[in-house]
């Protein structure tokens, strides 16, 4: 039997450095319900890595060639 594979979640600080954003912009987005989604686990923000990375997709740009 394979174990369950590893959710990895990011801190705001993390995903701020990520995504070249400062922390306070990702509490506005949160407000607005704007940017990828988040969890609270207590009073802790955190985000699922997977959750970010679908985010980032549906964020990308193509050019026509």
């Amino acid at each position: 039997m394979t174990p369950p594979k590893a959710v990895r979640h990011l801190t705001p600080e993390q995903l701020s450095e990520r995504l070249g954003k400062p922390v306070g912009t990702l509490k506005r987005w949160r407000r607005i319900r704007y940017g990828p989604p988040f969890m609270y686990i207590g009073r802790d923000v955190r985000y699922r890595l997977a959750d970010v990375e679908a985010w980032e997709k549906t964020r990308l740009v193509t050019t026509a060639a």
